[in-house]
């Protein structure tokens, strides 16, 4: 898998200060896209283990609240098969940073099942505490929303969600 960018002081792509991966690779191409750049899977620089060490060493201060992987797409299956086993040592090497993801995969009907569900992505769900879901749709663009570029993108608590086998919005960052 290869990334476009880092940001290792993002307060845009999640609650608090964040590090932020931005992924390679992404099959919607949403017109009006803010990373049209990142839709070619060969662009940017291989993920690699110095990269993925890296990341982690960013994320060791204190006032790092959390890790964002956007796109890109996360979830596309060959970026997913490429991220599972380093967002777990994120996790583990960092219980308590929350981890978010955007995908323009609709979490219920195409990761969990469908189109974007593969061998790993079960795995990869459990470390993810926040997905943003849904495509980028020009027509439904509102610049006041929190973290999400057109109205039709949910923002999902993950654990929640999968406990109850059924979307549980973060209701608090939809308003």
């Amino acid at each position: 898998m290869n990334y476009a960018n880092i940001k290792n002081c993002d307060i845009a792509n999640g609650l608090g200060v964040r590090v932020s991966l931005f992924v390679s690779g992404c099959t919607h191409h949403c017109p009006g896209c803010f990373n049209q750049i990142a839709w070619d899977f060969n662009y940017g620089k291989d993920f690699n283990k110095e990269v993925q060490d890296k990341i982690i060493e960013l994320l060791s201060p204190s006032y790092i609240d959390g890790f964002s992987i956007l796109g890109g797409e996360p979830f596309e299956i060959v970026n997913q098969r490429s991220l599972v086993d380093f967002v777990k040592r994120v996790k583990q090497t960092y219980p308590n940073k929350d981890i978010w993801a955007w995908s323009g995969y609709l979490f219920d009907s195409e990761i969990l099942v469908g189109r974007a569900h593969c061998e790993v992505t079960d795995e990869l769900l459990k470390y993810i505490d926040v997905l943003v879901d849904g495509k980028f749709m020009i027509d439904l663009l509102d610049i006041s929303l929190k973290y999400r570029g057109s109205s039709n993108q949910r923002i999902i608590d993950v654990k929640k969600s999968l406990e109850s086998k059924s979307v549980v919005l973060v209701e608090d960052l939809m308003k």
